[in-house]
């Protein structure tokens, strides 16, 4: 089902644009990166804040996970990072909360932001090694996704507002993972399930 280490398949993507041949490859790609861009942007407005800390209930980690699978490494992460510059140079709100500029894509979130890069980039990686063609690998594949936007974020959030990552009382971790457990399970489940689903439907579970 899952291809040698190494070896790549191709993305979903990739699949569902050979039915669109007459597009170039280029304008196809920088259309779906831009597009998973603002999709973060919209689903980062979904937005639920919590008083206890500065990091809010969003909607963005679900896109991340779905540029991963979709886009598979590169483009996803091109696409998260594109998100992230985009936030601090225009004028009108694009991160949660409808907030834009340099003080917020530098502040308490930003590791969560750069961790959006990294996880749409293993997610992608996980995803060209045939990994989100199968429901129980895809779920694998998101769960390691969100870990790794904890990682960073909570190591950033732990530095910027001066707390411990470990500790009695406030820390890093009561701040910035177990809130968001319950939700982010939710959103890895609904991504972990496009893969599979989009496969079945472009006909791609063997390539």
């Amino acid at each position: 089902m899952t291809s040698a280490v190494g070896i790549s398949n191709p993305t979903l993507f990739d699949a569902l644009s050979r039915r669109k041949a007459e597009t170039s490859n280029l304008l196809r790609s920088a259309l779906a990166v831009i597009g998973f861009a603002v999709l973060t942007a919209l689903l980062a407005q979904v937005r639920i804040h919590l008083g206890f800390t500065p990091v809010p209930i969003t909607g963005q980690t679900l896109a991340v996970l779905l540029a991963g699978t979709t886009l598979g490494s590169r483009r996803g992460a091109l696409s998260m990072a594109l998100y992230w510059v985009i936030g601090m140079v225009v004028p009108f709100g694009w991160y949660s909360n409808a907030t834009h500029g340099w003080e917020v894509a530098s502040g308490a979130t930003a590791g969560y932001l750069f961790g959006f890069i990294v996880s749409a980039f293993v997610v992608g990686l996980l995803a060209e090694r045939g990994q989100d063609r199968n429901p129980l690998t895809s779920f694998s594949a998101m769960l390691v996704g969100t870990f790794v936007v904890y990682v960073f974020g909570v190591a950033w959030l732990a530095h910027k507002i001066d707390v411990p990552v470990f500790a009695e009382g406030d820390n890093a971790l009561t701040m910035g993972v177990v809130p968001f457990i319950a939700g982010d399970i939710v959103k890895l489940v609904i991504a972990g399930a496009v893969g599979p689903a989009a496969w079945r439907f472009v006909g791609g579970r063997e390539s």
